[in-house]
């Protein structure tokens, strides 16, 4: 995959996000800022805990046009 846009590129971190999002609500930890913090600086959405926030974010990201489910795209 190659991407040579800045909108290109600005999916590609808000799907990377949405990774590390559900790896810190499985409990992992990272260095820097939590994903969650990170998310929520991105989008203005509210949620107490990275678990509430996945169907949030990726509501969020549907209405931004960068998340497809499968079914949808063919």
């Amino acid at each position: 995959m190659i991407l040579t846009s800045p909108d290109q590129i600005e999916a590609y971190r808000l799907l990377t996000l949405k990774g590390a999002l559900k790896l810190q609500a499985l409990g992992m930890k990272r260095r820097g800022p939590s994903a969650l913090s990170l998310v929520r600086s991105a989008t203005g959405l509210k949620a107490r805990t990275a678990a509430k926030m996945i169907p949030l974010y990726e509501d969020w990201l549907r209405d931004a046009g960068i998340l497809f489910d499968a079914k949808e795209k063919s």
